[in-house]
């Protein structure tokens, strides 16, 4: 989490003033829609500095080809995105303190424009806490869970028909803290996650070094507390981001105040969670200032990513197909400062990093065979990326 409550009001009261400047980004004037052989890109960010929302890019599958179309919606602090399985609609949360008038963030739907990728706002519901950080929507599309981050806590919102957003069905305040002072002094649920079967949610806490899992009602849009209730990581860890493995046997997450990723063994029948393994995402040699924040299993279910802001790399590691283990094979540098989130495509030829504070998303071609980046030369220029979701026509 990057922007506190009080620096995010004072944000919100000044977002007039931003939306009425000009904005000079290159290539804001396109529209094309993607092509066969491209994925459309959507880049959400802080809306800080120059940036406007909700951002689109093509890019060329075969050739490597990354191309900024412009700003595809507008909208306050869009620092997280879901796209539906539709493809018709898109998801953002809105990272902010205060929303319509009460304590809690936002989120946002959008229709998606076919032709040309273009965002339409269709309505906004409170997300039920402060500082909301993380959207994901079921496997069906009829709901959207959200983790606030600020508030510690989750809500689950329902999703009509029309991609309208309905008030929250289900809302749990976490409650508890670790041994960290300054990061650690009370819950902060940092990113929602649900499994293949759309049974079970998973819930990292950073604030509270644990992993929650909750039991999913797709039908109803209720959580309810598993039994039992989640797995521990190692105190004073941070758990952030969690990422299944395809084959559903195994699950990671990465750990930002302690530059780690916890590899656990899934039992997809009970919800549990049983931890195989933590290794360091950092090169021994690395002695400064680093968090975590994104991970990601490629397609293959061959290799997990993982993203360090200071050391400004993305971690590479091989999975053992039998065991769920890691083995580190090297890092990339991303070619900017703080990359927050990443993404990899569908088709698993390559991966975009989101370079926060070097307002830049900088494309990696990836080895098939060894699960190594390669630069590919190709990059844009974002204000503030945060978080990169890509949809194949």
């Amino acid at each position: 989490m990057t922007l506190s409550d009080h620096n995010v009001v004072a944000l919100v009261a000044g977002l007039l003033g931003v939306f009425a400047a000009a904005v000079a980004v290159a290539g804001e004037q396109g529209g094309a829609p993607a092509k066969s052989g491209q994925a459309s890109v959507y880049i959400g960010t802080y809306t800080q500095r120059r940036s406007k929302g909700i951002y689109l890019a093509h890019l060329d599958l075969a050739g490597g080809t990354l191309r900024l179309v412009g700003v595809a919606g507008e909208v306050v602090n869009p620092s997280f995105l879901a796209i539906h399985p539709s493809h018709k609609f898109l998801y953002s949360i809105g990272e902010v303190g205060v929303f319509a008038g009460g304590k809690g963030g936002a989120v946002s739907a959008f229709a998606v424009d076919a032709a040309t990728g273009k965002l339409t706002l269709l309505n906004q519901k409170s997300s039920r806490g402060p500082g909301p950080c993380h959207v994901v929507l079921d496997r069906l599309g009829k709901n959207a869970l959200v983790a606030n981050y600020s508030g510690g806590s989750v809500a689950c919102l329902p999703i009509g028909e029309d991609g309208r957003l309905g008030d929250a069905t289900a809302f749990i305040q976490h409650k508890g803290s670790s041994v960290n002072p300054q990061r650690q002094q009370g819950p902060h649920a940092h990113s929602i996650n649900l499994d293949a079967a759309n049974r079970f949610a998973f819930v990292p806490d950073l604030g509270l070094d644990k992993v929650l899992v909750y039991r999913f009602d797709p039908a109803a849009g209720t959580l309810e507390p598993n039994d039992p209730p989640g797995a521990s990581i190692a105190p004073g860890s941070g758990p952030r981001h969690f990422a299944f493995h395809p084959n559903g046997r195994f699950a990671y997450v990465i750990n930002e105040l302690k530059s780690t990723v916890t590899a656990f063994a899934y039992d997809a029948e009970r919800g549990t969670l049983q931890t195989l393994q933590t290794v360091s995402t950092l090169p021994d040699e690395f002695d400064g200032r680093n968090t975590t924040a994104e991970v990601q299993v490629h397609p293959s279910g061959k290799f997990l990513y993982g993203s360090n802001r200071g050391h400004d790399s993305i971690a590479c590691f091989r999975i053992d197909a039998a065991t769920g283990r890691l083995t580190p094979i090297g890092h990339e540098p991303t070619q900017g400062k703080n990359p927050r989130n990443f993404g990899i495509d569908p088709t698993g030829a390559y991966l975009l990093a989101a370079n926060q504070d070097g307002d830049n998303v900088v494309a990696f071609r990836i080895d098939p065979a060894g699960g190594k980046l390669h630069p590919t030369g190709q990059s844009i220029r974002v204000p503030m990326p945060v978080c990169v979701k890509f949809m194949l026509p």
